[in-house]
């Protein structure tokens, strides 16, 4: 692996334990690890002018559907609630195949990388057609992104009560037995893993309560971790007051679903005492600011949960409900809604990069990423503060008050899969391409 100084960085914002900023600095890279942080450092490496720029962590991304990536703008969704939302693209994505769902995958993940992201998940709840989560695993791999996608599922149909179609639930036993297999074929625990598997059921308004449990003691038995969509609007605490008698932070504690192996996509509902909750057992939430907007959801209360010690960190929900997969403008959003909420002085700038860097690997469990610090695995985003942008900035540093939205270089586990704006990895052009083709098909059948 070729060894890599960065060179001469204008700002380093490190979210390093002690939130060091360093003017001038170098960043030396070797085996997929940060070696070294100084000035002028000396080293036999390939150097990489990061003059003009701000270096930060790379950004992790805590919740996505990226299947959604070609289902993006359907008219008859595009101003629906949630629940509407979804009976509009359950019968377009019943026709997905498993080149759906690896073209789609990459183009998710070839939009978040250029937004500065190193690190994502995924949540893939639905498998027709023969697709099976490998799909996009195999996609994340040729990309090069760090990836935690997380083995999804449906099981209670219409007939039976649940949202989906019956056409698209799965039998439990099924969705338990495939956890199994591809945990054990793909998850890997070592500390600069590019792929760590987690158990994901859907909602709890499409799968059971047993289900939930059983999930819950197969993951912990695997050591893997647990995700699933929680409290995510009005709707969805009225759902779970009708049908399980409780709200949805009761529900998951009863469910052995609070914990810091697990954490909840969206919370926009969470009151005090569920907040409280999290708090104590250390349950993460992937706050989704411009899907809950796109949705009418409402705002997250992501200051109260911070206050309370919630750990939070930054998703950017399905493309179909964003219709955007930009993290970087994410964390704007994220620090532009919470001051509506509160005030101006509710979130600042760099509060918010923390969260979309730092706070999101640990989110996922992986406090080796999200930071510049020695020992830190190399997921570094480099962003250029010389172009209009940043003209004007007197704090270039303040990327999400005015800097790009996209990076110049993007570097994962000592690799650059970014390079003057553009992704190494694969051929942009010919994946849009097979991406149109795709969402062509998909919109004839309609």
């Amino acid at each position: 692996m070729t060894r890599l100084l960065l060179r001469g960085a204008d700002h380093l914002l490190t979210m390093d334990d002690a939130r060091r900023e360093l003017r001038g600095a170098d960043v030396l890279i070797d085996g997929g690890v940060i070696r070294e942080i100084g000035v002028a450092l000396r080293a036999d490496a390939t150097v990489i002018d990061v003059s003009g720029c701000v270096v930060t962590p790379g950004l992790v991304n805590t919740h996505h559907h990226l299947y959604q990536s070609l289902t993006r703008a359907v008219p008859a969704a595009q101003d629906a609630l949630l629940f509407g939302w979804l009976n509009v693209l359950y019968p377009i994505w019943a026709r997905f195949t498993p080149d759906h769902m690896f073209t789609s995958a990459q183009v998710g993940l070839a939009e978040l990388a250029l937004s500065g992201c190193t690190l994502s998940s995924d949540h893939l709840y639905l498998y027709p057609n023969g697709t099976r989560l490998e799909d996009t695993i195999h996609a994340a791999a040729e990309i090069g992104l760090r990836f935690q996608p997380t083995r999804g599922a449906m099981s209670i149909g219409r007939s039976q009560g649940g949202l989906p179609p019956d056409s698209l639930v799965e039998p439990e036993g099924d969705i338990l037995d495939d956890c199994i297999r591809v945990i054990d074929a793909f998850h890997d625990p070592a500390p600069g893993s590019l792929c760590r598997v987690g158990v994901a059921p859907c909602s709890p308004f499409s799968v059971s309560r047993d289900l939930m449990r059983q999930a819950a003691v197969l993951a912990r038995d695997k050591g893997v971790m647990l995700h699933t969509h929680l409290a995510e609007n009005d709707e969805d605490i009225a759902y779970s007051q009708e049908k399980f008698g409780c709200r949805p932070g009761q529900y998951a504690q009863d469910l052995g679903w609070v914990g810091p192996d697990v954490w909840h996509a969206h919370c926009v509902k969470l009151d005090a005492a569920e907040i409280a909750l999290f708090a104590e057992t250390g349950t993460g939430v992937a706050h989704c600011p411009c899907s809950n907007c796109r949705l009418g959801s409402g705002i997250a209360p992501v200051a109260a949960m911070r206050r309370a010690g919630v750990p939070v960190g930054l998703g950017v929900d399905g493309s179909a409900s964003n219709d955007a997969g930009n993290l970087v403008s994410e964390a704007r959003q994220a620090m532009l809604l919470q001051r509506v909420a509160q005030g101006a002085d509710a979130m600042s700038a760099r509060e918010a990069l923390e969260i979309a860097t730092r706070g999101g690997a640990d989110v996922l469990g992986r406090p080796e990423c999200g930071r510049i610090a020695v020992g830190a695995r190399a997921d570094i985003a480099v962003w250029d503060v010389s172009g209009i942008a940043s003209a004007g900035s007197w704090d270039p540093a303040a990327l999400l008050l005015a800097g790009p939205t996209t990076v110049r270089d993007l570097i994962v586990e000592g690799r650059e899969v970014v390079r003057d704006g553009h992704i190494q990895t694969l051929d942009l052009r010919a994946l849009i391409a097979r991406q149109t083709a795709l969402a062509q098909q998909l919109m004839a059948q309609l």
